[in-house]
């Protein structure tokens, strides 16, 4: 409903093409989930963190930026790469308002070509190669950023 309501309501009014009413869509939905991944993490750090920077001399922004930032975009990580594979997956639902991405594309080629099978098997295992791309590489970061001591030890 969001993908409709983007493009054929804001998109006539703010006159956005397929594109960018599908980005927008995908945006607005996504950004709600990631805000509050992001407010969970800055909850997850200690309070006692918090009172130790302020006792250092540090103003409240400086305590944010240098000290309970860093540790809750540590511990984020991982849902915040699940929200961004799941966009990765959903973008697939842009294809109701026209714009033309790999499902569409599948569905294109298979109206022309009448195979199947073999269409639906190729636009799977892009989508597959994509998130395990995405998968190693948020893998990676997690290996990066680790806090030794917190959480399980791979």
């Amino acid at each position: 409903m969001q993908i409709f309501f983007i493009y054929f309501g804001l998109g006539k009014i703010l006159n956005l093409d397929r594109f960018y009413a599908g980005v927008t869509a995908i945006s607005i939905c996504y950004s709600a989930y990631l805000a509050e991944i992001i407010r969970a993490g800055i909850g997850s750090v200690p309070k006692a963190q918090l009172e130790s920077a302020l006792s250092l001399g540090m103003s409240r922004g400086q305590a944010m930026r240098y000290v309970i930032l860093p540790q809750a975009g540590r511990m984020i990580i991982p849902p915040v790469a699940n929200e961004f594979i799941a966009a990765l997956k959903d973008s697939s639902l842009v294809s109701i308002i026209g714009l033309r991405e790999l499902t569409r594309a599948g569905r294109e080629y298979y109206s022309q070509f009448f195979v199947d099978f073999e269409t639906w098997l190729v636009v799977g295992l892009i989508y597959l190669s994509m998130t395990l791309s995405l998968a190693k590489l948020v893998s990676y970061i997690e290996k990066k950023y680790r806090i030794k001591g917190l959480g399980v030890n791979r």
